[in-house]
């Protein structure tokens, strides 16, 4: 089958969703092994704990959607899949002499462990693709097909599984098909990276869909309870055996957990590959965007975790306390002994350490409320820890603060070890953010603390950028608009222009500056802007794109309900499958991208909407573009409708196509 008509088929799945219930394929016991998993956490060491605290682990049911992360490890036989059916179905590498190791056994060779390591991608995304499957073809669709019955809103199921019906189309009709091939072809044609790349640009899906990940959680426990038919479709599906035994909430985890495997397998598989071979580029390349996509991903569900947690304790605290502070993280708590100064007497006391300070509490004997009182807050700044001995009284250590010093008792020479080991390792990671400041300032100090502040500065005008000189966010009227820093004269977002400095040349009053300029007039240096950061995907020059597209040029374009706004769009060759939305053409980095794979085409203005306009639709998503002519718009539609089938466009025939203009015409695509 070719791949147009093989890309055109699965636009038409997304388009045209069939409810039904199709067994989930079983892999080598994976089913069984996954039960496995679940019921014995603990065999999960090596899956990577997605929202679990990397200091401590949680356990029991969270709060709110009765779901925990770091337990529910779901898939951890994908990271065995495929082991055992080494080159079954498949060809195999080309025979080579093996060495005889210990015992007779034969060693692999550094091609054998390569086809290995692409044969476990292919086998685990086999099995992942048949869980896209349950969910969006069974879960969904029977929970779809009851919605149009008027039981439950189309929105609730829409907003439970989000955008997962694009993500199984990606795939099961795109990227899977090509692992099977290359993995068919594999003695000619040894590298994976090259194939992996294709799913850079849809890392975005993923972004959306964790995201939505918290909320979906909410709704399916708030309708679960609330409705008896809709809870009635996922026991009923639940209790089939392609389900495997485990729940819906257990099945949702898979997409969250999915693009960390890509990293790790990536991993293992450039370990293991020689530096001149043909596949390390792209295999490099790949793992640098999807270690950088899991990395996002990971800490959005840990910041999220870390929150709900960081309120808890502030209503055991009483409400008292303001720790509900999204740069506070809980690194561990527990009972533990105080000896008194005099008599040394102990006494029953509880500890939280966060990464910048400790609370020494009293417990408080109450079955609701307020669980603890807070004797003293003990900034890590500064603070020493150390081992006492006491005959009387053995694990004993010191705690030293500025504020105040402890002697503390734990309940064993294990539990002292791990508060000791607690501490060091907090004050460590303060000392070096301490470094990381100093080294900062002196570098900026060097460059530009001569003048600032002393005379104003020339201010950069507003029309000559469109992104934020600091942060490169894209400027827009309502939620990112122009502010100028007054020490330095460059055009900032709000968030970077969120400081105040005295200014001499304004006799020393209070003005908005820029956070570099307030670093070095205050000396106080933001050590997370200071470290070095990694090109994102969209930090790709509009003028680098447009240069070698399939389409580009002006559109008018509006999100929901923002205002509209001029955008230069590009449809780069490399990436025929994603829309690039710059604000200018010469803008180093794009304000987003659309990956168009699976979105609903409207070509129909809306009464509100310009008379040249058309939609995309995917899910909660929707972008709407206007362009200056029908048959500009029709050039347009043409290109998209492919791209959201999954067919490649072809690239233009003549240079006129994608010349690059400055304003809007019909010519300037």
């Amino acid at each position: 089958q070719s791949e147009g008509g093989r890309s055109s088929e699965a636009g038409q799945q997304i388009s045209q969703l069939q409810p039904g219930s199709q067994k989930l394929p079983e892999t080598d016991g994976a089913a069984h092994r996954l039960q496995l998993c679940c019921e014995q956490p603990t065999s999960c060491s090596q899956t990577p704990q997605w929202g679990s605290n990397p200091k401590e682990q949680r356990t029991g049911l969270e709060s709110g959607h009765g779901w925990n992360y770091a337990r529910h490890s779901s898939g951890h036989e994908d990271r065995q899949a495929g082991t055992g059916n080494y080159g079954r179905g498949l060809c195999r590498p080309a025979s080579r002499s093996h060495r005889t190791g210990r015992g007779g056994e034969e060693s692999e060779t550094n091609e054998q462990k390569l086809f290995k390591i692409a044969n476990e991608l292919l086998q685990t995304e086999k099995a992942y693709v048949a869980r896209l499957n349950l969910l969006d073809k069974v879960f969904y669709a029977k929970l779809i097909e009851e919605a149009r019955k008027d039981t439950f809103t189309m929105d609730v199921v829409k907003n439970i599984f989000s955008n997962i019906s694009s993500i199984h189309t990606f795939h099961s009709q795109f990227l899977l098909p090509d692992l099977e091939k290359r993995m068919g072809e594999w003695t000619s044609t040894p590298r994976i990276g090259d194939i992996l790349q294709k799913l850079t640009p849809f890392l975005k899906m993923y972004a959306e869909y964790v995201r939505n990940f918290d909320h979906a959680m909410d709704l399916l426990k708030q309708w679960t309870d609330r409705s008896p038919p809709f809870k009635a479709i996922i026991l009923e599906i639940q209790s089939q055996e392609a389900c495997g035994s485990l729940s819906l909430q257990h099945h949702m985890l898979e997409p969250v957990q999915r693009v960390p495997r890509y990293e790790m397998l990536l991993k293992d598989y450039l370990k293991k590959l020689p530096q001149d071979h043909i596949d390390r580029r792209d295999a490099e390349k790949s793992l640098e965007i999807i270690a950088m996509a899991a990395t996002h991903s990971n800490t959005a569900i840990r910041k999220t975790e870390n929150l709900k947690k960081l309120l808890e304790i502030y209503e055991m605290l009483g409400e008292e306390e303001d720790i509900v502070n999204p740069s506070n993280e809980l690194i561990k708590e527990g009972h533990i002994l105080k000896l008194a100064a005099r008599n040394t007497s102990a006494m029953d006391r509880y500890l939280f350490l966060f990464n910048n300070m400790l609370l020494y509490c009293v417990p408080k004997f109450s079955l609701v409320g307020q669980k603890f009182t807070v004797r003293t807050r003990i900034g890590i700044e500064g603070m020493k820890v150390m081992e006492t001995y006491n005959e009387d009284y053995p694990h004993t250590f010191q705690v030293s603060g500025k504020e105040r010093t402890l002697e503390l008792q734990a309940s064993s020479e294990q539990d002292k070890e791990s508060w000791i080991k607690a501490f060091q390792e907090t004050i460590h990671i303060s000392l070096q953010k301490n470094e990381t400041f100093k080294s900062a300032f002196k570098d900026v100090e060097e460059v530009t603390i001569s003048e600032l502040g002393k005379r104003a500065p020339r201010w950069i005008r507003d029309n000559e950028v469109t992104m934020c000189m600091k942060c490169k966010e894209s400027f827009n009227a309502i939620t990112r608009r122009r502010h100028h820093c007054r020490a330095c004269g460059y055009v900032v977002c709000w968030k970077c222009s969120d400081y105040k400095a005295t200014l001499e040349y304004e006799g020393n009053k209070m003005n908005k500056v820029c956070k570099d300029c307030f670093c070095i007039l205050t000396g106080h240096i933001d050590s997370e802007e200071r470290e070095g950061k990694k090109k994102g995907i969209l930090e790709i020059e509009a003028a680098q794109f447009s240069g070698n597209s399939i389409m580009c040029g002006f559109l008018q374009y509006c999100e929901k309900n923002k205002p509209w706004q001029k955008v230069w769009c590009v449809i780069p060759q490399k990436e025929a499958l994603v829309l690039y939305l710059y604000g200018a053409p010469q803008d180093v980095k794009a304000q987003s991208t659309i990956p168009l794979l699976g979105y609903l085409v409207e070509d129909s203005p809306r009464p509100t909407d310009p008379p040249v306009s058309f939609r995309l639709s995917q899910s909660k998503s929707v972008h709407s573009f206007a362009a200056e002519s029908e048959e500009l718009k029709q050039r347009w539609l043409k290109v998209i409708h492919m791209a959201v089938t999954g067919e490649v466009p072809k690239p233009p025939e003549d240079n006129h196509s994608t010349e690059i203009t400055q304003e809007p015409s019909s010519n300037g695509v």
